[in-house]
């Protein structure tokens, strides 16, 4: 019985230990953001002309994608539908043949 309540105990120490490293790691990484946070806006500032640079090329771009990938849907759908029916095709290519050999002889 002591057993498990010793053994509880030293599951809540662990998590108390736990819990201060994990604050202990909060405060460094908040002070160390805190720091950095004035090379942060800087760097912002440096790369806002290029960051909205290229959401101009994006927005530029995305009527262009939708048309090729509007394109390439057409395409595969009509490939899709004629898949099937090329055996039909080359039976009716050589039905076809036949009848052009029948109705105009080679040598007359």
């Amino acid at each position: 019985m002591f057993e498990v309540l010793a053994f509880g105990g030293l599951i809540v120490a662990a998590l108390m230990v736990a819990a201060v490293a994990g604050l202990a790691v909060l405060l460094v990484k908040g002070v160390i953001l805190l720091v950095l946070l004035p090379l942060r806006l800087a760097f912002g500032l440096i790369l806002l002309p290029f960051r909205l640079l290229g959401g101009l090329v994006a927005l530029l771009l995305v009527p262009v994608i939708a048309v090729v990938g509007l394109l390439v849907a057409v395409v595969g759908g009509l490939f899709v539908l004629a898949v099937p029916l090329l055996p039909l095709a080359a039976v009716a290519l050589i039905v076809w043949f036949i009848s052009k050999a029948k109705t105009h002889p080679a040598a007359a």
